[in-house]
């Protein structure tokens, strides 16, 4: 019998690499837009012009995102386990859910992607203590509308497929996927 083999999805090198270059990119290409005086639509340097306001506001968001590929570039700590205790899951939560503690588990789509979702048993769920947001665009775990004791799984930006993942629970759980 063949030994089964945890999975670990850690933050993929390219993506985060590649979302902080391009906002980077962004930052520098409309500083130099607007610097080189040819446009007629560059903003004054004042909190009175709503388009300084606008582009300030932006080029904040865009430094968030430089912040956060870096960070996510240099965090080689899985942030999903699956194994033979159960999942443990990572994004700043650092919970471990214990097979016992899971109900099922599925994939969805959500748009174009396959998504993991995960449904905990409720007791299981309070005590993880996950601090899931609808309001948190960039978090890799969501809430499921309609589910109180259920997870999202995000593999955007993971270096591991949603459907690795199912197959990785399939190994050591068949019992829990539902399809």
């Amino acid at each position: 019998m063949t030994a089964r083999q945890a999975l670990e999805a850690r933050y993929g090198s390219l993506h985060n690499a590649g979302m902080a270059i391009v906002s980077l990119l962004m930052i520098g290409s409309a500083i130099m837009h607007f610097a080189s005086g040819g446009s007629a639509n560059a903003p004054t340097l004042s909190l009175n012009d709503p388009r300084f306001v606008l582009f300030s506001v932006l080029a904040v968001a865009m430094a968030y995102y430089v912040y956060v590929g870096i960070s996510r570039y240099l965090d080689r700590t899985p942030q999903i386990v699956i194994d033979h205790d159960g999942i443990a899951l990572g994004f700043g939560r650092n919970a471990r859910l214990a097979w016992d503690d899971i109900q099922w588990v599925r994939l969805r789509r959500l748009g174009f992607r396959p998504q993991l979702q995960i449904g905990i048993e409720p007791q299981a769920f309070l005590a993880a203590d996950l601090r899931l947001s609808f309001f948190n665009l960039d978090d890799s775990l969501r809430p499921i509308r309609g589910m109180p004791t259920a997870i999202l799984v995000r593999d955007n930006g993971l270096d591991t497929k949603a459907t690795a993942m199912l197959d990785a629970v399939k190994a050591f759980r068949p019992n829990l996927v539902q399809t």
